[in-house]
């Protein structure tokens, strides 16, 4: 499916490098002009493109994460988490924050991500003081998928580093279900 030159509104400056950042849009190799909007910068789309798959750039959006993984510079979830970029929010307390996935993969596909990173940027990084929030992720992820009505099932994913495909190093767990999922997933 081609999609055609377009003009996209975004609300803010984070929402734009959200937008600039997308697998999608990266795959298209498409150029932005961000002028400097009170009400939020215009990003145009400078050529038509296709992407038949979503998943196509994965494997580039994962190395170019990894490039600056050991960052303390503020994660898209850490500007999500302060509310800084808007995100349709389905469960929080004081610890977890669960919300829709921009570009889902399933029915239903939640991220949830720990509000305070605490140097657990991905899996293999944990140590043992990092037990309790591991747990109440699981934990979370079974009462979101409850309140989704996930009674027949629902898988739970950890992209952990290159290999991995992990794009965002805040340690974070996608929610997976509505339909019959397939094995193996990739």
């Amino acid at each position: 499916m081609a999609i055609r030159a377009a003009t996209v509104v975004a609300v803010n400056t984070a929402t734009a490098t959200l937008i600039r950042n997308s697998s999608a849009l990266r795959a298209a190799s498409l150029s932005f002009k961000v002028p400097p909007f009170p009400q939020g910068p215009t990003i145009r789309i400078t050529r038509p493109y296709s992407c038949p798959r979503a998943t196509m750039d994965e494997a580039s959006a994962a190395k170019e994460a990894a490039a600056s993984a050991n960052s303390a510079a503020p994660t898209i979830f850490d500007k999500i988490i302060a509310k800084e970029i808007p995100s349709t929010i389905v469960y929080e307390d004081e610890k977890v924050l669960a919300f829709r996935d921009v570009n889902p993969q399933a029915p239903v596909h939640i991220l949830l991500i720990p509000k305070a990173r605490d140097g657990l940027t991905q899996l293999s990084k944990a140590e043992f003081r990092h037990s309790e929030i591991l747990g109440d992720l699981l934990y979370t992820a079974k009462l979101v998928a409850e309140k989704e009505g996930l009674k027949d099932g629902f898988r739970v994913v950890i992209n952990d580093g290159l290999d991995g495909c992990q794009s965002v190093y805040h340690l974070h767990l996608h929610l997976l279900g509505g339909r019959q999922l397939k094995w193996p997933p990739g």
